[in-house]
C-alpha cells in the first residue's frame, strides 16, 4: 500500500524510513495543534510559541511511533526474525518482518511489544509532566506538551490493540487462535476476516459521524476503516498465497529457455529477427556463454533515432542486471515473490550455478498459477 520511503537513519541496525504520506500528515497535525489544540488548552501565548509547541509535538509523535515499532523489532530479533526496517506512513508505522513468526508464542510477544512500549512511554511522559509542572513557564508550557505526548502514546497503544489484523491486536488474536488450534494459516484467515469486518464497521461509524455533522472526524474514521479493511484483506491473500505456493521452487513456475538477445546484436536486427517474430515486451541480453548481462525493453527503441539502429548494439540501450534480479532454480517460489515485492521488479532471471540463464520468472506467471490453483482447489475455510 505504501512505498519503501526515504531512509533517514539507522537505530540498532534497523533502517528508519519515512513515506511521503507521513510527512504530509505530520504537517497537517502540527498545523492543527498550533492553530487549534494548544491555543484552546493554554490561551494568551504568542503565535510563535504555539507553532514551536506544534513542531516539538510532531517530533514527539515521530519518536513515539519509532519507539513503538522498535519494541516490535527488538523482540523479533530476540526470536531470530530478520527485519527489513521500519517505515512511517499516513496511519503510523510498520516494522517489516522478512518472514512470518515461527511460533505462536513468538508472534504473541512480538505483537505485544509495541503497545507495551507505548504504554510505558505514556507513563514515563506523564511522570515527566508532573516533574516539570513547576519548571514550565507561561512562555513555554513544557508540562502541556508532555501531557499531550503522554495521551498520544496511550491512544496509540489502545488503538493498536484493536483485534483487527494486521494491527497488533489482530496479531495477538492470531497468536491466540494459533495456540488454540495449532494451525497458523487458519488462524491468519480467521484473524484477517475479523479485521476486515472491523474495518468495515469503523467505516460505517465514520459515515454516521458525517451524517451527525462531524465531517472531519467522520472522514478520518472512514479512511482508517478502509485502511484496516484493505490491509486485512491483503494479509489474508498473502496467507493464501504462502499456503498455495508451499515448498514449490522457482523451477516449477519459470519459463525455461526464454528468448534471448546477443549483446552485440544491432537494434535493426533485434527488431526484425526477434521482436516481430516473438512479440514480447522485454528480452534478456546474454553474452557468448549464455550469462545474462542486461534486460532490453522494446519501448527503449523509441529513444534511438531509426537511422542509428543498424550501428547501435542492443547492450548499449539495455538495463544492467542487478544482483536482486537473479535467482536460482531451487529457490523457494515464496522467497522469489517476496523479492519481487521488495524490489518492485515484475520479472526475475533464473540462473544456474555457473551463472548461465536457464529461465525467466514473471509475476504474471506466478499470479496466473495461483489463480488457477485457487479455482481448482478452492480456498479452505
Amino acid at each position: 500500500m505504501f512505498g519503501r520511503g526515504v531512509t533517514l537513519f539507522r537505530v540498532f541496525g534497523f533502517e528508519i524510513r519515512v513515506d511521503l504520506s507521513f510527512v504530509l500528515i505530520a504537517v497537517l497535525i502540527g498545523g492543527s495543534l498550533a492553530s487549534g489544540y494548544f491555543p484552546s488548552v493554554h490561551e494568551g501565548l504568542p503565535a510563535s510559541t504555539y507553532w514551536l509547541l506544534g513542531f516539538f509535538a510532531v517530533v514527539g509523535i515521530f519518536a513515539s511511533i519509532v519507539l513503538h515499532e522498535l519494541g516490535h523489532s527488538l523482540v523479533a530479533r530476540r526470536f531470530g526474525m530478520e527485519m527489513r526496517g521500519i517505515t512511517l506512513h499516513l496511519f503510523g508505522g510498520a516494522a517489516e518482518l522478512e518472514e512470518e513468526p515461527t511460533s505462536a508464542s513468538a508472534e504473541l510477544l512480538v505483537a505485544a511489544a509495541g503497545p507495551a512500549t507505548s504504554f510505558a512511554l505514556a507513563g514515563l511522559l506523564r511522570l515527566a509532566a508532573l516533574a516539570t509542572a513547576g519548571l514550565s513557564s507561561s512562555e513555554l508550557p513544557i508540562e502541556m506538551l508532555l501531557r499531550y505526548l503522554s495521551s498520544l502514546n496511550l491512544v496509540l497503544g489502545i488503538f493498536n490493540l484493536l483485534p483487527a489484523f494486521p494491527l497488533d491486536g489482530g496479531r495477538i488474536l492470531r497468536a491466540a487462535l494459533w495456540l488454540k488450534g495449532g494451525d497458523h494459516d487458519r488462524a491468519t484467515r480467521v484473524a484477517a476476516r475479523i479485521g476486515a469486518g472491523l474495518g468495515f464497521g469503523l467505516a460505517a461509524l465514520g459515515v454516521l459521524q458525517i451524517l451527525g455533522g462531524r465531517l472531519g472526524d467522520g472522514l478520518w474514521t472512514v479512511l482508517i476503516g478502509f485502511f484496516i479493511r484493505s490491509a486485512a484483506i491483503a494479509s489474508g491473500l498473502e496467507a493464501a498465497t504462502r499456503r498455495m505456493l508451499g515448498d514449490a521452487t522457482v523451477a516449477r513456475f519459470m519459463t525455461p529457455d526464454p528468448v534471448t538477445v546477443p549483446v552485440a546484436m544491432a537494434l535493426s536486427d533485434f527488431v526484425e529477427e526477434v521482436v516481430y517474430r516473438t512479440r514480447h515486451d522485454t528480452y534478456p541480453v546474454t553474452d557468448g556463454a549464455g550469462r545474462p548481462r542486461g534486460l532490453v525493453a522494446v519501448g527503449v527503441l523509441s529513444t534511438v533515432a531509426r537511422e542509428a539502429w543498424p550501428s547501435t548494439a542492443v547492450m548499449e540501450v539495455a538495463d544492467r542486471i542487478a544482483a536482486e534480479e537473479t535467482v536460482a532454480p531451487e529457490m523457494p517460489a515464496i522467497q522469489a515473490l517476496d523479492r519481487m515485492r521488495r524490489s518492485g521488479r515484475s520479472r526475475l532471471l533464473v540462473v544456474d550455478e555457473t551463472g548461465r540463464l536457464v529461465g525467466l520468472l514473471t509475476l504474471k506467471d506466478l499470479l496466473d498459477t495461483l489463480t488457477l490453483k485457487m479455482q481448482i482447489e478452492g480456498e479452505e475455510s
